[in-house]
């Protein structure tokens, strides 16, 4: 378990450790030392041998009183990601396996919440039996943004038929607003802009309470950083707005803040400085 949150425990499921792009290409209007000046602030993120950055990828399970709730699944196994070899035809046990840590199996899932509908969030929603993609948690329903759902059918890759329409086909896919809440424990918060409808997520209330940020941010060096567009940022402006808006929510609240992509361990807290914010570890 990674921590507590009244009555939640929230276990990362890691899936992958491994560099991903180039930051100046991830960053494109950081400047060309953006590299440079996140190793400086995360050390250990640029990778040697490629200068990339490391991103890990990852979900969270939460295991409320009542429901078991995966935010995030990751890439997933035996996807079409020819581009990136790292995520393409996977044949890796390390996701189900953290399930499996947690004392979990995909039967005890009841709820799989999507942060948004980018490849790297929704691999696991499914996974290829006889040939066919089928959920792979069979019990559970699929929360996701009713703003994503168009944006995601257009995308020019095959994760939506691969991830998202099995889902859908079987009745188990749950559209929603970002009002949504799941229980008295989980509610999501509207932080636009990477996607039309991303989501980060609110675990707990009041005093006690985490926020998990999905893709509002990919590198904790963004919270000193806020301006910081990432390249596949659907509306940048608007993700800056919303990136800001939750940090200022986070420092408010002095909570405990999870990235999905964070350097491990992925978690810590964000302190307002100044006009703009400081992450402490």
């Amino acid at each position: 378990m990674l921590l507590k949150i009244g009555n939640v425990e929230i276990w990362r499921i890691l899936e992958m450790v491994a560099p991903f792009r180039d930051p100046a290409d991830l960053f494109p209007n950081a400047g060309p030392d953006v590299g440079q000046v996140i190793e400086d602030m995360v050390p250990g993120s640029i990778d040697t041998q490629t200068g990339h950055l490391i991103l890990p990828v990852q979900g969270y399970l939460l295991k409320t009183p009542r429901h078991n709730i995966l935010v995030d699944a990751c890439v997933g196994n035996h996807k079409t990601h020819p581009a990136r070899p790292a995520w393409h035809a996977r044949t890796d046990g390390r996701f189900l396996a953290g399930l499996t840590a947690a004392g979990i199996t995909p039967g005890d899932v009841d709820y799989v919440l999507c942060t948004h509908l980018h490849a790297d969030h929704v691999g696991w929603n499914t996974q290829l039996v006889d040939g066919r993609w089928v959920p792979t948690f069979p019990n559970a329903r699929y929360v996701m943004q009713a703003a994503d759902k168009e944006f995601a059918e257009n995308l020019p890759s095959e994760f939506y038929a691969e991830s998202v329409a099995p889902v859908v086909q079987t009745g188990q896919a749950e559209f929603v607003g970002s009002d949504h809440m799941l229980g008295d424990d989980v509610s999501l918060i509207p932080t636009p802009g990477h996607t039309p409808g991303h989501v980060s997520v609110q675990v707990g209330q009041g005093d006690d309470m985490a926020i998990i940020t999905g893709d509002a941010l990919h590198t904790t060096a963004q919270v000193a950083h806020t301006d910081w567009h990432f390249v596949y940022d659907k509306d940048p402006a608007m993700a800056v707005e919303s990136r800001k808006a939750l940090l200022g929510q986070a420092a408010e609240a002095g909570c405990c803040v999870l990235g999905m992509h964070f350097q491990l361990p992925s978690v810590g807290r964000v302190v307002a400085k100044g006009d703009g914010f400081d992450w402490k570890p």
